[in-house]
């Protein structure tokens, strides 16, 4: 590739071999012509390097790069805003894929904004769900979706901070790769809330656009236990506590948001002990938490009598 892309894509991967081709598909077959696609192999054991080495040899599009050892997906993706060369950065994650005109209508709507605003994201579907995780997605957004804003900059990290809008960056996210950079990159000390913290850095910096459809597909495989959503929950806080403390003071209740979410993973797993000690008592006054706490624990008992907890 000899002219200057406009957008630089990122996809981290380790150990990706089986799945890694169907994302760095969907980026080139994006509307918009102007990409590069930076895959950063994260010290992958399996065939991830030789499958991302064909798409090289075959497309200038495609460039290969590599950590020796794994170093954690914050770091992959610092890797590739490091090497990014295009005007804007996106970002996909090496199990998901877009549909073909995801970068196409962020940047239009970019371009009609004009100055200030610095990135813009997007709604996503999931696949390969189980059925339940489908029914308790189209159940929270018909009954627990937020009227908070959805898109801007202060208005929208209080949105995010305090978990009333949920978005995906680490697939969604189109933003200057300068505007990126001035942030400091991603925390490498998380391993999850990772983007929303980085994204929380990007709105201080200037706007970020909200595209009202689902153009990226993310793939179901799995959750991390609960006990790492709450090393990094309270590292996450910690890292915003400014933030966290001025939303506070104007009656956005942040943290409690944090810990029922908290509850709601170690519901989920059927560890009501342990959930127990995350819960605000004052959610069975809430109807909405307290059909958020039967729905929890319908998982749990579910999960329990599949004998998948520990």
């Amino acid at each position: 590739m000899t002219d200057r892309p406009r957008v630089s894509v990122v996809i981290p991967a380790y150990d990706r071999a089986d799945v890694v081709s169907r994302a760095v598909d969907s980026a080139l077959a994006q509307t918009v012509d102007a990409v590069e696609v930076l895959v950063v192999d994260d010290g992958s054991t399996d065939e991830t390097a030789a499958v991302v080495r064909r798409f090289e040899r075959e497309d200038d599009r495609v460039r290969y790069l590599a950590h020796e050892t794994n170093r954690g997906v914050s770091a992959a993706r610092n890797t590739g805003v490091e090497a990014a060369t295009g005007e804007y950065v996106a970002f996909l994650d090496s199990d998901d894929e877009w549909l073909p005109r995801k970068l196409d209508r962020q940047l239009a709507l970019l371009d009609s904004r004009g100055e200030g605003w610095v990135g813009a994201y997007c709604d996503v579907v999931t696949a390969s769900r189980p059925t339940v995780g489908r029914i308790a997605a189209a159940v929270s957004d018909k009954v627990f979706r937020s009227r908070a804003p959805r898109e801007g900059g202060r208005e929208l990290a209080e949105s995010l901070l305090s978990m009333q809008v949920f978005m995906g960056p680490g697939s969604t996210l189109l933003a200057e790769r300068d505007a990126l950079r001035a942030t400091g990159g991603f925390d490498e000390g998380l391993s999850i809330y990772e983007d929303w913290d980085l994204v929380l850095r990007l709105l201080a910096a200037g706007k970020v656009a909200y595209v009202d459809e689902p153009l990226a597909v993310t793939h179901f495989t799995g959750d991390a236990p609960a006990e790492a959503y709450v090393e990094n929950d309270e590292r996450y806080l910690d890292r915003n506590a400014d933030l966290v403390a001025e939303v506070e003071r104007r009656g956005v209740a942040v943290r409690r948001a944090h810990r029922m979410g908290l509850v709601g993973h170690f519901l989920a797993e059927g560890r009501f002990r342990e959930a127990s000690a995350y819960l605000d008592r004052r959610a069975f006054t809430r109807p909405k938490d307290l059909a958020r706490l039967g729905f929890w624990s319908l998982l749990g008992l579910r999960a329990l009598a599949a004998g998948r907890t520990a």
